[in-house]
This record gives C-alpha cells, sequence and structure tokens, in this order.
C-alpha cells in the first residue's frame, strides 16, 4: 500500500490559499480515480482506492498544517507502513508558480508541515514539491502561503493538478520520470504543424489551395506570321 498525503488546513477559509495546494492535488486524484468518499480517520480525512496496481490511502490531514505529522505518523504505524512508502504533496515557495518536482527524502527547508511530519516519521519519505513562488522576502512568507491563488494563477494550476491526476499510477508505482513527464505534458503541451498551446490531436490545418494556373491560349487561324516574325514581334 502507498500512502499520499497532501498538506494543507482544514476549513472553507483556506480552502483556495497557497499553502493547501497539497489538498487540491490529492483532491483532484480522489475525484479522477474513483476513489472512495472521504471519511474522518487517523486525525484527518482519507479516501481509499486503487491507482494502476497499486492500493493507495490518500490523506488530508485535519489537525493544521503544524501538526500534520501526527495524522500522517497515525495512519502509518496502522497500517505498518515504511516511510518510503508514503509520498507528500506540500506548497513549495523555492519554486517558481507552474514548476514541480519530485525529491526523495532530505530536509524540511523550513517548511512546517514538512517539519511535523520529520518529527514523526524521519526524513525518508518521499515529496512532490508543487511551486507557488516567493514573495520577496523571508518575512513575507507566513501572509503569503496563507493567501488564496490570484486570478493569474488559474490556468497553470489546474493544468498542474490534472498533470498530477494523469501521472498519478505512475508516482504510486514508483516511476517519478512518467509522473513528471505528464505532469509537463500538461502544463507545457506540445506544439505541432505551427498550432497554438492545448491544439488537440484533431485539430488540422486546411490546406491553402494552389493557385490555379492560366489556361492556354487557343492559335489565332487569321495570324499567317512565320514563327520568327512571331518570335522578334514580342520582343518589340
Amino acid at each position: 500500500m502507498k500512502l499520499f498525503v497532501g498538506l494543507g488546513n482544514p476549513g472553507g477559509k483556506y480552502a483556495q490559499n497557497r499553502h493547501n495546494i497539497g489538498f487540491m492535488a490529492v483532491d483532484r486524484i480522489a475525484a479522477d480515480h474513483g476513489f472512495s468518499p472521504w471519511r474522518a480517520k487517523f486525525q484527518g480525512e482519507i479516501a481509499e482506492g486503487r491507482l494502476g496496481s497499486e492500493k493507495v490511502l490518500l490523506l488530508k490531514p485535519m489537525t493544521f498544517m503544524n501538526l500534520s505529522g501526527q495524522s500522517v505518523g497515525e495512519a502509518a504505524r496502522f497500517h505498518k507502513l515504511d516511510s518510503t512508502d508514503i509520498c507528500v504533496f506540500h506548497d513549495e515557495i523555492d519554486l517558481a508558480p507552474g514548476r514541480l518536482k519530485t525529491k526523495a527524502g532530505g530536509g524540511h527547508a523550513g517548511h512546517n508541515g514538512l517539519r511535523s511530519i520529520h518529527q514523526h516519521l524521519g526524513p525518508h519519505y518521499d515529496r512532490v514539491r508543487m511551486g507557488v513562488g516567493h514573495p520577496g522576502h523571508k518575512d513575507a512568507v507566513p501572509g503569503y502561503v496563507l493567501k488564496d491563488f490570484a486570478k493569474a494563477d488559474e490556468a497553470w494550476l489546474d493544468d498542474m493538478l490534472r498533470g498530477i491526476s494523469d501521472g498519478a499510477a505512475s508516482l504510486a508505482a514508483g516511476d517519478d520520470a512518467r509522473f513528471l513527464n505528464a505532469v509537463a505534458l500538461r502544463l507545457n503541451p506540445p506544439r505541432s504543424g505551427g498550432g497554438t498551446k492545448g491544439a488537440g490531436a484533431k485539430d488540422k490545418v486546411s490546406p491553402v489551395p494552389a493557385p490555379a494556373k492560366a489556361p492556354l491560349s487557343e492559335p489565332d487561324a487569321s495570324d499567317d506570321r512565320s514563327a520568327l516574325q512571331k518570335l522578334a514581334d514580342r520582343f518589340r
């Protein structure tokens, strides 16, 4: 079994915050892949289902961000999961908006949700780092991540979440490269034939018809000039 954890804060006033992008990711996976309805357990909300051949438990801790590790640790102990079976989706201020990276183990870089998980599990779990950008000064970070995404973020955010859902089975199978490719195809779809971003495979460019050739003139039967004379007259 795999445990996918989305980080965020509970309650409607936080739902669209940058800090809640982890909740958004697991919500999209649950909706797109036919997971069970969310229900309360492990100091959070869980949904169960399958991604490819893997049984996966989705978890949204309801402890508030700073205590996320309590919920994650409880779920891991109950299901006897190794920390390497856990993948955490979280906001990442050190990545530009619309950028995404995976990471196995490592530090928490000051992220309070990760810090709490470190305290309960140690550092050896996987992460999906979802870029939300940096406000420019470290003192502005708390206010920045606790504000809603701007209107200008809606397009890339939707593409990122769709890409995460597209590649979720690959992530569960441990194929990070295929997962990242699925996200990249949503964020930067290939352009073919000079078409615009996002043009579907069925979109075709109609060929421009070639200009019609002028018909050849019929010879004038009344013209009794010699061939040489006709040629000379053309250059007068």
